[in-house]
């Protein structure tokens, strides 16, 4: 059985339940309170030593970070069309992992942690962040279907949750057309999951 340490309204397990579920994949959700600090607890740090969720057990493998998580499950159990085989497919996939752990976490994320959550934080910055990263996204899509590939891939996957939760942090994604569709086709996959805010 697959074990997933989240906590529920986070974008970075809500990716990692929304590849379980698109690959058809059973597994417990382990909730972990972050308001008494499981994530720093002795036992949770032997998991992942920066006492950060998700983390995804499957038998004797630990896997932290959403992103390491996500190219582990495709490349274990979802087949070549979550994660491609070949060198130029993969390197095409891989910049959106890093653009979901950067700009969008620092843009978007950041944005609906601050309204959402109070969380302290440079508020101005992350609209500017966000306002890049959209207008690079939305250019993007005006000429594909999907971010990296002809079909859906795990890029699609990573960039997903603080998109389509962009609204929490007040940003409007009205001037963003395409991405708007991009989300729509994203919720038409078979076996999407959706959240609260989505």
């Amino acid at each position: 059985m697959i074990d997933l340490y989240e906590f529920p309204l986070s974008g970075n397990c809500h990716k990692v339940r929304l590849m379980l579920s698109l690959i058809g994949l059973d597994y417990r959700s382990i909730v972990v309170r972050g308001g008494e600090r499981e994530h720093k607890t002795e036992a949770f740090l032997a998991l992942n030593p920066l006492g950060q969720v998700p983390v995804l057990v499957d038998d004797a493998i630990a896997v932290r970070d959403s992103q390491a998580i996500l190219v582990y499950l495709a490349r274990r159990y979802g087949g070549s069309a979550w994660w491609p085989d070949e060198p130029a497919e993969i390197a095409a996939v891989v910049p959106w992992l890093f653009t979901a752990a950067n700009e969008i976490a620092r843009g978007p994320n950041a944005a609906r942690q601050h309204r959402k959550f109070g969380r302290v934080l440079d508020y101005d910055a992350a609209l500017a962040i966000s306002a890049q990263v959209l207008a690079l996204i939305e250019a993007r899509l005006r000429a594909r279907t999907w971010l990296a590939l002809d079909g859906p891939s795990i890029a699609d996957v990573a960039c997903y949750p603080y998109l389509a939760l962009a609204p929490e942090g007040e940003i409007d994604l009205a001037p963003y057309p395409a991405l708007r569709r991009w989300l729509v086709r994203v919720q038409d996959l078979p076996g999407y999951l959706g959240m609260p805010g989505m």
